[in-house]
């Protein structure tokens, strides 16, 4: 069989600026996670699989074969872009139908799988309204159903959550699922981790043009816990919070400000449970706990530092 997706050092210039540099990857099937904060690749990849962009060097094949400038290898793919590419004169219907149209589909089987897509994305009262009345939830569902219509093989979607209010993106994560579910290769991708956690444990992680890591959600867990971690709590007493955490086994270090105090640990999760208790111990009154260290960028810059020390 044939894999879905198969990069062998692909690498995409902009002039001087590398959007992919050297990316070999492997995407044998299932959903898939394409996790990087933004300006990581994300984008760049994507159009180099769908025959939007011609690599600068390396080779991207779908299914076996190259996908630039191949049609065949093209009608098995679903898109649906970050930014719209919609015509917005046109209503939500006759969108997702001229789609199908150009798809190669018929007018009556055009007709048929664009209502049906519709439904799936549960757009059908809305979907007489003309694109420019609809709001940027709206729009995402409608390039999901254009997407999908066509019954692909392969289904790239960038940032489909963008814009949705919470019950949409509860049926736009279940309607991945299912997807992936009935054997469709699906890739999507974000720069918020629970957004790929809700829908996949199957991630590539990607920053700066490059792919750091390939596999489980849980070995990326691991990797957020792993590195070294800063909690920054606003208090009235830091000094007495301070002596308390000290002796906490989970805190390498701590800072103590006029009325903020910064712990540093290797274990986060500790960490947090020991300073609740310990604030409630001590009744102490905190007005904010924050971490510029929780999040995306500070693992991928972790993992880069780490990787470049031979650490």
């Amino acid at each position: 069989m044939s894999i879905p997706v198969k990069a062998e050092n692909l690498s995409k210039w902009y002039g001087q600026v590398a959007g992919i540099l050297n990316v070999d990857l492997q995407i044998t099937g299932g959903v898939v996670g394409l996790l990087g904060p933004n300006g990581a690749g994300k984008t760049t990849f994507m159009r180099l699989l769908t025959g939007q962009l011609r690599p600068s060097a390396g080779e991207v094949s779908l299914f076996g074969a190259p996908v630039w400038n191949n049609l065949a290898v093209m009608a098995r793919i679903g898109y649906s872009p970050e930014h719209d590419g919609t015509w917005d004169e046109l209503t939500g219907r006759e969108f997702v139908r001229l789609c199908c149209r150009m798809s190669g589909m018929n007018a009556q089987q055009g007709d048929k799988a664009a209502d049906e897509a519709i439904a799936k994305v549960t757009m059908e009262q809305a979907a007489d309204r003309r694109i420019r009345t609809y709001s940027k939830g709206m729009r995402q569902r409608i390039k999901l159903a254009q997407a999908v219509a066509h019954d692909p093989d392969l289904i790239i979607l960038d940032e489909p959550l963008t814009g949705c209010d919470p019950v949409v993106r509860a049926h736009i994560m279940e309607l991945v699922r299912e997807l992936g579910r009935q054997g469709k290769t699906i890739l999507v991708s974000s720069h918020i981790l629970h957004e790929v956690e809700a829908v996949t444990h199957q991630i590539v992680l990607l920053y700066k043009g490059q792919v750091l890591a390939t596999g489980d959600i849980h070995g990326l867990r691991d990797l957020i816990d792993e590195h070294p971690h800063r909690i920054e709590i606003a208090c009235r007493e830091p000094r007495t919070l301070a002596v308390a955490m000290t002796a906490q086994e989970s805190v390498r270090s701590v800072t103590v400000g006029e009325q903020s105090l910064t712990l540093e640990t290797d274990k986060p999760d500790a960490c947090y449970t020991e300073l609740m208790q310990t604030v409630v111990d001590q009744s102490l009154q905190v007005d904010a706990i924050t971490s510029p260290d929780d999040n995306l960028e500070a693992v991928f810059r972790y993992l880069t530092n780490r990787s470049a020390t031979g650490v």
